[in-house]
C-alpha cells in the first residue's frame, strides 16, 4: 500500500515503514512533520513478521537516504530494516500492552554491528525532526 511522495517530482528523503495500520497515530506525528517541512516521503506498511520477502524487496529497491520504522510490541521492524541497509534508520516505539516499554527495550538493545537511533515512546514527530537533521548533514 505504497502512499504517494509529497512532491513526486523530488527525491523521496525519507522512507516511513510501519509494522502495522494499527500505528497510524505515531506515524502520521510523522508524516505532519515532513509535510510541514516539504519534505518528499514514502510511507509503507509492512511487518517484518508477516511480509518479511516484501519487506527485503522495499529496502532492496528504496533510494531513500533514511528510515523511519514505526513499530510496537516485539519492535523488530527497526532492527531487521539496519540489519539490510548501511543508511540512519530511526526505530520509533509504540505504546500497546506495556506501555511501550516493549518495544523501546527492542529497539536500543541492538547488537553490534545493527545500529538503530531510538526517540521516544509515540513520539512519530521527533523521528521526523532527527531525520531531517540528519538530512542536513549528508544533502
Amino acid at each position: 500500500m505504497p502512499k504517494p511522495n509529497v512532491d513526486t517530482n523530488k527525491q523521496t528523503l525519507i522512507s516511513i515503514i510501519a509494522g502495522s495500520t494499527s500505528d497510524k497515530d505515531v506515524y502520521t506525528k510523522t508524516e505532519e512533520v515532513l509535510i510541514k517541512n516539504n519534505i518528499p516521503y514514502d510511507l509503507q506498511i509492512i511487518s517484518a513478521h508477516r511480509n518479511p520477502n516484501e519487506l527485503d524487496e522495499y529496502i532492496k529497491k528504496c533510494e531513500s537516504l533514511v528510515y523511519i520504522a514505526v513499530a510496537g510490541l516485539s519492535a523488530a521492524l527497526p532492527g531487521v530494516i539496519a540489519s539490510k541497509t548501511d543508511k540512519p534508520v530511526i526505530g520509533v516505539p509504540v505504546s500497546s500492552k506495556l506501555g511501550g516499554l516493549d518495544a523501546l527495550l527492542s529497539i536500543v538493545q541492538m547488537p553490534p554491528g545493527v545500529p538503530v537511533a531510538s526517540v521516544g515512546i509515540d513520539r512519530g514527530e521527533n523521528a521526523a525532526l532527527l531525520a531531517i537533521r540528519i538530512l542536513n548533514l549528508i544533502t
